[in-house]
């Protein structure tokens, strides 16, 4: 039994015709709009590029940018399909073409649901990768008078300041790392020398934070050296004074505000797919009632189009006994052409013999 079986006459064929020329149209607007968002999206990745451990991060917006320009080509050429199909002499050149065109535009379709998944389930690669880049970002904090670092101070109090964050996982990741550079210790000074010897790998480490973690919000000055320490301050506790610096790491802020709007990328691709899905299935049926039509001389003849010809139990099992027999008709060509090396192998020995 066919699915989706539907009577047409010509003025719905033409209808029908009509109508998926316009969401066709749409679509390319529709493609337009998906190649803009992967073209953002990877503007934005690139901007913390430094904060980042690899590329992975922009599978997305190159997936995103080529399914916007797979769309666009696509339904360029289903809209000149449909509009050739109202005559008859211009369709008759598309009809070879048609059904390799609506494998191709299944596959399509198959690939857009995968992208459209992809961003919902990109955030765990990207919070490894955010997670590693900023730890090795801001060990290159102090090192400004290094070529090829020197841009890292200014890039993590930037993303600081914008995200209103401070360090990796929070404010006391900068306990752990020397982060003021060499330049501007006093070697001299006993303090120095302790806080070198305190520490196997002979680091500067204080409990402070660059400027950029400070809260502007707080009502009383930032306090960003000597954080942990209550007796160095007048009326303070460091467990309580939430407002002194940004408590959220950077990693949670930048997770957050990708995944946002990976998210929303992707129910923009969702909703783009089922539209694509609709496109397909009407071109089907415009397929298929085109092919029907009894007398072609007679436009105005009724004719029937559908989805499947068959049920889709019968149409799976069908497509399962077709790619097998594929498989069988390349294992006899295959063991045709050894049987065919042995013969000639065989005949060279018996004329190298006489």
């Amino acid at each position: 039994m066919a699915v989706m079986k539907i009577k047409f006459n010509q003025k719905k064929r033409v209808k029908l015709a009509q109508g998926l020329w316009l969401m066709n149209w749409f679509s390319v607007f529709a493609g337009i709009v998906v190649f803009s968002m992967g073209l953002f999206l990877k503007i934005e990745l690139r901007k913390r590029s430094e904060v980042m451990d690899n590329s992975e991060s922009h599978f997305v917006p190159n997936s995103l940018i080529l399914v916007g320009l797979l769309a666009c080509a696509f339904n360029a050429l289903a809209g000149k399909i449909c509009y050739d199909s109202l005559d008859p002499a211009k369709f008759t050149k598309w009809k070879p073409l048609l059904k390799l065109y609506l494998v191709l535009c299944f596959f399509f379709n198959f690939f857009l649901c995968f992208v459209a998944l992809v961003c919902f389930l990109g955030k765990g690669s990207l919070e490894s990768t955010l997670g590693l880049g900023l730890k090795n970002g801001m060990k290159f904090y102090r090192d400004t008078d290094t070529p090829g670092r020197c841009f890292m101070k200014k890039t993590i109090d930037m993303l600081q300041i914008e995200f209103k964050c401070c360090g990796n996982n929070g404010f006391r990741d900068w306990f752990e790392i020397q982060w003021i550079s060499n330049r501007y210790l006093d070697f001299g000074s006993k303090e120095v020398k302790d806080r070198i010897k305190s520490n196997v790998d002979g680091r500067y480490l204080v409990d402070g934070v660059p400027f950029s973690c400070c809260n502007p919000s707080s009502p009383r000055p930032c306090i960003q050296y000597q954080v942990s320490n209550n007796s160095a301050h007048y009326s303070y506790d460091y467990q309580t004074e939430e407002l002194n610096l940004w408590n959220r790491g950077c990693k949670e802020a930048l997770l957050k505000y990708y995944s946002s709007m990976m998210n929303t990328m992707g129910i923009v691709v969702l909703f783009v797919w089922l539209f694509e899905v609709s496109v397909m299935i009407g071109l089907r049926l415009l397929h298929t009632s085109l092919e029907n039509v009894a007398n072609p001389e007679d436009p105005e003849c009724e004719s029937e189009g559908w989805v499947l010809e068959k049920s889709l139990k019968h149409t799976f099992k069908s497509t399962l006994e077709n790619l097998k027999n594929i498989g069988k008709f390349n294992q006899v060509n295959a063991g045709e052409e050894g049987a065919e090396g042995e013969e000639g192998a065989k005949t060279q020995a018996v004329s190298t013999v006489s």
